[in-house]
């Protein structure tokens, strides 16, 4: 069972993997982000990411993901992207890492993207192994499995 208040805090995004088109080709541009997960009062859970772009600007993105019947299990819509979200935590060390895959539905294509979060910028090579067999499990190809490298915060 996942435990929101523990969920709470900030991560670092360091590994992404997905079965998009777009990602082979941006995949060499994409560094390390960070996540801050806000846990609501009624069950949801506040994302904030922001990741810091070469020429010093900052990309920012927020969701509100919605609880569901299912513990550990949320959905969101992504109005910058038109989908559909279906959002799970598939595994979690709360002091540590969490594992979360996502199924991302737009009209008739659906894209799967599984995110490996770190408390720190540094995992052990058990968790990004893990996390790439995940992927390779989901039918992600090798070669769209990312461990991003590391980049400065925003400010």
């Amino acid at each position: 069972r996942v435990s929101f208040t523990q969920v709470a805090g900030k991560w670092y995004l360091i590994g992404f993997a997905t079965n998009a088109e777009w990602f082979v080709a941006r995949k060499g541009n994409m560094k390390m982000g960070i996540a801050m997960l806000t846990p609501t009062d009624e069950g949801d859970l506040e994302m904030a990411y922001s990741s810091l772009n070469p020429d010093g600007t900052c990309w920012r993105m927020n969701h509100l993901a919605q609880k569901t019947d299912i513990p550990g299990k949320f959905s969101f819509r992504s109005k910058r992207w038109e989908t559909d979200n279906d959002m799970r935590v598939v595994d979690v060390k709360y002091d540590e890492y969490a594992l979360i895959h996502t199924i991302k539905t737009k009209a008739d294509s659906t894209t799967l993207l599984n995110k490996l979060y770190g408390r720190t910028p540094d995992l052990s090579q058990d968790v990004l192994d893990k996390f790439t067999e995940f992927s390779l499990e989901q039918g992600i190809l090798p070669e769209n499995i990312a461990i991003l490298p590391k980049n400065d915060e925003c400010p």
